[in-house]
C-alpha cells in the first residue's frame, strides 16, 4: 500500500516536471482511452438491453396476437352483427397482469395500430374499444406529457389513428411548436381530430409551413371524411403568416371559392412578389374575369414570375379579350418562357386552324413556330 502510494506521488511528481508538449500529450491519451472505454460499454450496454428486449418482445407477441385474433377477429358477438358498442370483453382476458407491464402496452399498442390500419369499418371500431377498455389511450396521453418530443409525436400518433380527441388546451401549442416534427405532428392530427374547427390552428400559427407540411396537410385536408372545410379568404385578409395565406391561396382554388375573389385580388397590391404570383395563379385557376383588366395593367412593371403567372391567368379564363397582348407577347418577347406560356394561352383562347392561329404560324419565326406546334399537341403538357 505504501509503495503504490510512493508510486503515484512519484508519477505525479514526474509528471509536471515533463515538458507541456509531452503533458498535453499524455492528458489527451489518457483522455482518448477513458473515452473508447466508455463508449464500448454504453454500446455493449445498448446492444444487450436491445437484445433482452427483442427476446422478451418474441415471447409476448404471440400473446398479444392472441388477445386480439380471440377478442376482436374472431369475437362472437362482432360475427352475430351485435352493436360495437354493446360489445363486452372478456374480463380474464384483457386484465392479466402480463398486460399492465409497460413494455407490454407498449407492444400491444403497436400490434393494435398495426391491425387498425389494415381494417376498417366494424373491425376497426371493435380495435379502438379494445385500445380504449385496456386504458391504452391513457398511456399515449402520458407520452403526449413527456419532456421529449419524439415521445409527444409518438402518443399524438397513436391517439390520431385511434381517432380518440385530444383537447385543444393540449395540442394547439403543439402546433406552433419550434420542433418542425412536432409541429408537423400536431398540425395533421388536429386537422383530423377536430371536428367543428381543424383550421383554428391558422389563428395562431408563427411558424411556417414548410413545402413537405404543406404537402401532408394538403392530402390530409382533401381525403378526411366529412372535414369542415371554412372559407379560407379569412386568413387571406387578416393573417401575417405568409406561408399560410400561401397555402390558403391553393386550398381556394382547389374548392373553387369563388365568394374569395376580391380578398384575393387585394394581394396583387402586395409587396411580396412570391405571394403575388401565387394569388395571380390562384385567380386564374378560378378563371376570375374581373381581374383581367388589373393584370394588365400592371405587367409591365411585374418581375418575371408574375408576368408568366398573368400570362398562364389569361389563357386559364379563356375570356379571348386579351388575344391580341398575347400575340404581341408570343411574337415580340425575348423570354423563352413568357413565348411559351404565351403560345399555350393562345391556343386556349383560340381554334387551331382559326385564322388567328394560321396568321401567328406565317409571321412566326422558326423557333416561335415549332413553340406554337408543341402546345398544339394535346398529348404534350409542358
Amino acid at each position: 500500500m505504501i509503495r503504490s502510494r510512493f508510486h503515484i506521488i512519484s508519477f505525479y511528481t514526474d509528471f509536471w516536471d515533463l515538458p507541456l508538449v509531452i503533458q498535453i500529450a499524455l492528458v489527451i491519451i489518457v483522455i482518448a482511452v477513458c473515452s473508447t472505454i466508455i463508449a464500448y460499454i454504453v454500446i455493449l450496454t445498448r446492444r444487450y438491453n436491445s437484445y433482452m428486449y427483442e427476446k422478451r418482445l418474441k415471447n409476448i407477441t404471440p400473446v398479444i396476437n392472441d388477445l386480439i385474433t380471440e377478442q376482436v377477429l374472431l369475437n362472437e358477438s362482432l360475427q352475430n352483427e351485435y352493436p360495437v358498442d354493446s360489445i363486452v370483453f372478456d374480463p380474464a382476458a384483457i386484465g392479466r397482469p402480463i398486460f399492465q407491464k409497460p413494455w407490454v402496452r407498449a407492444a400491444l399498442i403497436k400490434a393494435l395500430l398495426g391491425y387498425k390500419r389494415n381494417f376498417g369499418g366494424d373491425l376497426g371500431a371493435l380495435l379502438r374499444k379494445l385500445y380504449i377498455d385496456m386504458d391504452l389511450q391513457n398511456d399515449s396521453f402520458n407520452k403526449i406529457d413527456s419532456s421529449r418530443w419524439y415521445r409527444k409525436i409518438q402518443g399524438i400518433v397513436e391517439l390520431t389513428q385511434m381517432e380518440i380527441r385530444i383537447s385543444d388546451v393540449t395540442i394547439l401549442p403543439l402546433t406552433n411548436s419550434k420542433i418542425p416534427e412536432l409541429r408537423v405532428a400536431a398540425r395533421n392530427a388536429y386537422l383530423q381530430i377536430s371536428k367543428n374547427n381543424p383550421f383554428k390552428f391558422f389563428d395562431i400559427a408563427t411558424e411556417p409551413l414548410l413545402p413537405w407540411d404543406r404537402l401532408e396537410m394538403f392530402k390530409i385536408i382533401t381525403t378526411t371524411k366529412d372535414i369542415a372545410i371554412p372559407n379560407f379568404s379569412r386568413w387571406i385578409s387578416y393573417s401575417t403568416n405568409k406561408s399560410i395565406v400561401s397555402f390558403c391561396l391553393e386550398l381556394i382554388a382547389h374548392y373553387s371559392q369563388h365568394n374569395a375573389i376580391p380578398a384575393v385580388m387585394h394581394l396583387i397590391d402586395t409587396n411580396d412578389h412570391f405571394l403575388r404570383a401565387r394569388a395571380i395563379n390562384c385567380l386564374g385557376k378560378l378563371r376570375a374575369e374581373e381581374a383581367e383588366d388589373k393584370f394588365i395593367e400592371i405587367y409591365t412593371n411585374q418581375p418575371i414570375n408574375c408576368q408568366l403567372e398573368i400570362i398562364k391567368a389569361l389563357g386559364r379564363i379563356n375570356s379571348g379579350r386579351y388575344i391580341e397582348f398575347l400575340k404581341h407577347e408570343f411574337l415580340y418577347s425575348f423570354d423563352f418562357y413568357i413565348r411559351k406560356n404565351a403560345a399555350r394561352a393562345i391556343i386556349r383562347n383560340v381554334d387551331i386552324g382559326s385564322d388567328t392561329y394560321n396568321d401567328l404560324m406565317r409571321s412566326s419565326s422558326t423557333e416561335n413556330q415549332l413553340i406554337l406546334k408543341h402546345c398544339s399537341n394535346p398529348l404534350i403538357k409542358y
